[in-house]
């Protein structure tokens, strides 16, 4: 439905009259809240931004532009948003806390300034130019600032690191033509080569097995359902039969009323419907009918 219909308003206003997405904005205010030390952390101020952002919060919402100015007020003269980091000697760090850029945080930034309208802002313009830059030919790799030195993670140099991937494809997806950069295709690529080899590759200690398969929200980690709504963002991997798999894979934990119950759960976020093993969850259920209307919008659907 178009925004401007009067009950798609009142959603949206309910959305931010919420108590739980008001303590959300409270928490993304608090940008950087503390140092970031480990990239899976649902409960740093990170994912309060990037499900904000999911939810469809703009700059100009009540409480956003705090949020969104501290983020703005930390770039690097690569061009990539800062977070505050803590990297330890033993993965290449220096056991400091200093303000830096990785591709696991830096795309998840570019993704919420973009998703909260932003598009036109030369410093976020500068941003997208960075990442589209740092890719290589088979997707993303496992890169970070000249100033955290030697870190990198577990895996081969040359190898593409799978979350780096689907983070930067968050952000590419939302660009004025997303589908005609390479980086795109080069990082789809990337991911779904990853579930084509899953029996016996784990680039970077992600593999694809039984608990890749749980649904899970918030989008932290790799996980299939963060996977399979990334991906679905772009129609030319809609009849890929290695996205269908994925895809298929999903729409089989539906239950009888075509309702989705996670598998899987942040206990930093227990109390939220999506946060719940025992009941459907709400949230969960529209993610997967917005891929099945992705994907049905540009062929019959594959489930």
């Amino acid at each position: 439905m178009p925004e401007t219909e009067s009950e798609v308003a009142a959603a949206r206003a309910s959305i931010l009259a919420h108590p739980q997405v008001q303590s959300l904005v409270e928490a993304a205010r608090t940008w950087p809240g503390r140092v970031l030390r480990r990239h899976n952390d649902a409960s740093h101020p990170l994912y309060a931004l990037s499900v904000l952002a999911d939810f469809g919060l703009r700059r100009d919402d009540p409480g956003m532009t705090e949020a969104i100015d501290a983020v703005l007020a930390h770039q690097s003269t690569q061009g990539a948003f800062q977070t505050l980091v803590n990297i330890p000697k033993a993965f290449g760090g220096n056991d400091t806390d200093q303000w830096a850029w990785m591709l696991c945080d830096a795309p998840t930034l570019l993704y919420v300034l973009l998703a909260a309208g932003l598009q036109e802002d030369e410093r976020v313009q500068q941003a997208t130019q960075h990442l589209s830059k740092l890719r290589y030919e088979n997707g993303y790799p496992c890169t970070a600032a000249p100033e955290l030195g030697g870190f990198r993670g577990p895996g081969r140099k040359t190898d593409p690191c799978p979350i780096a991937n689907v983070y930067a494809l968050k952000a590419l997806s939302l660009l004025p033509d997303p589908m005609s950069h390479s980086a795109a295709h080069a990082a789809s690529q990337a991911i779904l080569g990853h579930w084509e080899q899953r029996e016996t590759k784990k680039p970077y200690l992600f593999g694809m097995g039984t608990d890749f398969r749980k649904l899970k929200y918030p989008f932290v980690w790799y996980d299939i359902l963060h996977v399979v709504d990334t991906l679905s963002r772009f129609d030319f991997v809609h009849q890929d039969p290695r996205f269908i798999e994925m895809f298929q894979t999903i729409t089989g934990q539906a239950d009888e009323q075509g309702c989705y119950t996670a598998g899987s759960m942040y206990q930093a976020w227990k109390g939220w419907s999506f946060a719940d093993k025992k009941n459907p969850s709400p949230w969960l259920t529209f993610l997967m009918l917005r891929i099945i209307h992705r994907v049905s919008t540009h062929q019959s659907s594959p489930a």
